[in-house]
């Protein structure tokens, strides 16, 4: 028989126990992040090694969802409980995305204390969210054809190369779309000089057009295209492998194809999606990515082995190369851009 004390300190324990352990069990339960991710080499790289560290370290499970468009699902999802906690795309989904208050304006060091060491170019007035690598867009090309290594980006409207160069259908690739702005500061008053762009295209024909970087790469690979428009670390990738394929970047400047994150209003783990954030930035995680898919890290504070760090824009004088289009200015002319180059392509 239990004494009147006895229960009574009994009874006590338990109302403490119920009073300390209610936020106990709340902390215990797993948290989830939902992400999106590239697949390829790195999708491996982020499931093999990068998301289970991080799933370890900060005691929570990784939703990765790699199957690419993006943006049409987060669309379709309520925007008090987004798909996804923490978006990866390029800059100029993401300025689609921000418009539409789908993503944060920017991350600073106050959600994520690593964005304080990136390069300028990675938290930009160009940037939406940060970007946490960047690749140079500029020229591939064989080194089997006989062609002389290009150093302009007119280099690509030389006649010997009619129908054996490469660029991307436009209204479906922010490559071909950079291209297009780029062709308008070479040819024209700037990025934004349309009506010089489009003449140039025009003089462009004929031109092999592809949708991704992956078909670019198999066309250039197989000798269809002996120079194209592709992103550096389509090239690099193959280093060591003995394909005769280099890349250049031209006298006036490489495009920036950021890979950037950003966070969801709605998300209901905003401070494990900031973790995220900062822990992608950090220079562990960035040196093993950059190595692993020649992305060129935001990080000022990595440091890349020798053969990486060659190549890869990795200095302050090699970042200054990298020109940024302005998205906001480009999305929103992006339909009556679409029918024109449409038009002229199919001309």
């Amino acid at each position: 028989m239990i004494s009147r004390r006895k229960a009574l300190r009994i009874g006590a324990a338990v109302a403490a126990a119920d009073t300390l352990g209610a936020p106990s069990i709340l902390h215990a339960q797993t948290k989830t992040l939902k992400i999106t991710t590239w697949g390829g080499k790195w999708g491996e790289i982020m499931k093999a090694t990068v998301l289970p560290a991080f799933e370890k370290e900060f005691k929570c499970t990784v939703q990765a969802d790699q199957a690419f468009p993006y943006v049409p699902k987060l669309q379709a999802s309520p925007k008090n409980d987004p798909l996804y906690d923490v978006l990866h795309t390029n800059s100029n989904e993401q300025w689609n995305c921000v418009v539409e208050g789908l993503v944060m304006d920017k991350i600073t060091a106050k959600e994520a204390p690593n964005v304080g060491d990136v390069y300028p170019y990675a938290v930009s007035d160009k940037i939406v969210g940060v970007s946490i690598f960047t690749s140079a867009i500029g020229l591939g090309f064989r080194t089997d054809k006989g062609l002389t290594k290009p150093t302009s980006w007119k280099d690509l409207a030389d006649p010997k190369l009619a129908g054996v160069r490469g660029s991307y259908i436009i209204p479906v690739n922010s490559l071909g779309q950079c291209h297009l702005m780029m062709l308008g500061k070479i040819y024209g008053k700037g990025l934004t000089d349309l009506d010089a762009a489009y003449k140039a295209l025009e003089q462009l024909k004929p031109i092999k057009l592809v949708d991704f970087t992956g078909q670019m790469e198999k066309l250039l690979l197989s000798g269809e295209v002996i120079e194209a428009v592709i992103h550096d670390s389509g090239v690099y990738r193959y280093d060591g492998q003995n394909q005769p394929v280099d890349f250049a970047s031209p006298s006036e400047g490489v495009l920036a194809l950021e890979q950037v994150l950003n966070v969801t209003p709605g998300s209901k783990v905003k401070e494990l999606a900031f973790a995220y954030i900062d822990y992608m930035l950090r220079p562990d995680v960035q040196k093993l990515l950059a190595e692993g898919v020649w992305y060129s890290p935001s990080n000022k504070k990595v440091k890349l082995d020798a053969k990486y760090d060659a190549k890869l824009l990795t200095t302050e004088a090699k970042v200054a190369t990298l020109i940024q289009p302005d998205w906001k200015w480009y999305n929103a002319r992006k339909e009556d851009i679409d029918a024109r180059v449409t038009k002229i392509l199919k001309g």
